[in-house]
């Protein structure tokens, strides 16, 4: 699941908290003590211990009693019947009683047996279908919650650098008010500056706590106790050819599962087929005369009448079911075609966004940066030209950072729509500035 994302890289950057200023250090400190965690671990972690895929065991349990059930024959049934007995003149009392005992048989005709447990057998191919979507639908969130903790750690990064920015510009305008070189509310408006961003960083490390426990929810566990996750954000997915990722969505278990129930269908049709030949019931037993004490054997045959007429309903039934599956897989593909096609477009937009930001916009918005730092320092430019130019620098890496977390995004939905994975851009690999 998005492929481009999970190279494991080194962390050692966003292990590094600033000494200063650090809302929650202790815990921070603790994460990065933690192994890291990477995404085959995150999966792993997922199938074995999703709450909600534990389900299908039970469900497959409880199939393979169906089946059971489904092979039962017809149980013999004991009839035991008193006649003649507490009546009027010669059945007074039990004088003229007849008892008669008998065993009784259901004899099944038309394969119905059969047709009943090949019918629960496909239960069984159903369950399993389901179990590989929900399973998909379990890693395609496990791989949304993992980008989202990595951009989260990217986030924090990029607060804790404008945290330095703003104490390095305080320090400046101090030097500068005390050379009587800027005026006083310089200092006060820095002071303010950098408060803000203090609260800024706070808020990122609350939001990167509060994503890993998210996404340590998946496998079950109450809070995360895994490290920083490996994953380069900035090393972008590549845009799969949309033809190929089309013929890939009838290959995806949501599609499979239209196979799957025709065949379920099909068998149903039998089942109700088979009930054209009406069931015969055989009966033999013995009967005993209380009045002159005689015994006689006793046999029976019953069928029901019209049992080809009564089936027919059913078997309409099944067969109208079986008609809509088409239908419906119909939909659903032009359905999925159509999100397809979106999500492509949007995969397409995000990097190139992410691209042009990475490759041309930061590199300059650094050398601007510095330019300006050094001409503030001099005093070519004023305060607010250099505080513009570190908000512009900040909101430039912010907007990096959520278009490369888009591209894996989309891509991750990509991959649950079609059950397959993006290759990665292998020149897509950050650079220093972009890690900062």
């Amino acid at each position: 699941m998005a492929a481009g994302l999970f190279a494991p890289t080194a962390f050692a950057a966003a292990a590094a908290i600033p000494a200063a200023h650090v809302h929650d250090e202790a815990s921070l400190q603790a994460i990065a003590m933690l192994p890291s965690l990477t995404l085959s671990k995150a999966v792993n972690a997922a199938i074995a211990g999703n709450p909600d895929l534990k389900q299908f065991a039970f469900q497959l349990k409880a199939q393979s009693a169906r089946i059971d059930g489904a092979g039962l024959k017809p149980a013999p049934v004991f009839e035991s019947q008193l006649e003649n007995f507490l009546g009027t003149g010669r059945t007074r009392g039990l004088d003229a009683a007849e008892a008669t005992f008998a065993l009784s048989q259901l004899i099944e005709l038309g394969e119905q047996r059969a047709s009943r447990i090949e019918a629960a057998r496909l239960g069984i191919d159903g369950i399993n279908l389901n179990r590989q979507g929900a399973q998909l639908d379990v890693l395609a969130e496990v791989s949304r919650q993992f980008i989202h903790v990595a951009s989260d750690q990217e986030q924090l990064k990029l607060t804790q650098l404008a945290t330095k920015l703003a104490e390095r510009t305080v320090s400046e305008v101090r030097r500068r008010v005390a050379a009587a070189k800027s005026p006083e509310v310089e200092l006060h408006r820095a002071n303010i500056v950098f408060s803000r961003a203090q609260v800024d960083e706070e808020h990122a490390e609350h939001e990167l706590i509060t994503s890993r426990t998210k996404l340590a929810a998946l496998w079950g566990a109450g809070k995360a106790d895994f490290g920083l996750v490996a994953a380069d954000l900035f090393r972008l997915p590549q845009v799969g050819d949309y033809g190929v990722l089309t013929r890939q969505l009838v290959a995806s278990p949501d599609f499979l599962r239209f196979a799957t129930e025709a065949r379920q269908r099909d068998a149903d049709i039998r089942v109700a087929q088979s009930k054209v030949r009406s069931n015969i019931t055989v009966s033999a037993g013995v009967r005993r005369l209380q009045e002159d004490g005689d015994a006689a054997f006793v046999a029976g045959f019953s069928a029901p009448l019209f049992g080809a007429r009564t089936a027919q309903p059913a078997i309409a039934e099944a067969r109208a079911l079986r008609a809509g599956i088409e239908s419906e897989a119909a939909a659903a593909k032009l359905k999925a075609e159509t999100k397809l096609f979106e999500l492509v477009q949007e995969l397409k937009h995000s990097i190139t966004e992410a691209e042009m930001l990475r490759d041309s916009v930061l590199p300059q918005m650094e050398e601007a940066l510095k330019e300006t730092e050094y001409a503030y320092q001099r005093g070519r430019y004023s305060y607010l030209e250099w505080v513009d130019a570190q908000r512009e620098r900040v909101t430039v890496q912010r907007a990096l950072i959520e278009a490369a977390a888009n591209a894996h995004l989309f891509s991750a939905e990509i991959e649950r729509l079609t059950g397959t994975a993006l290759p990665t851009a292998g020149s897509s690999t950050p650079n220093n500035s972009n890690s900062k």
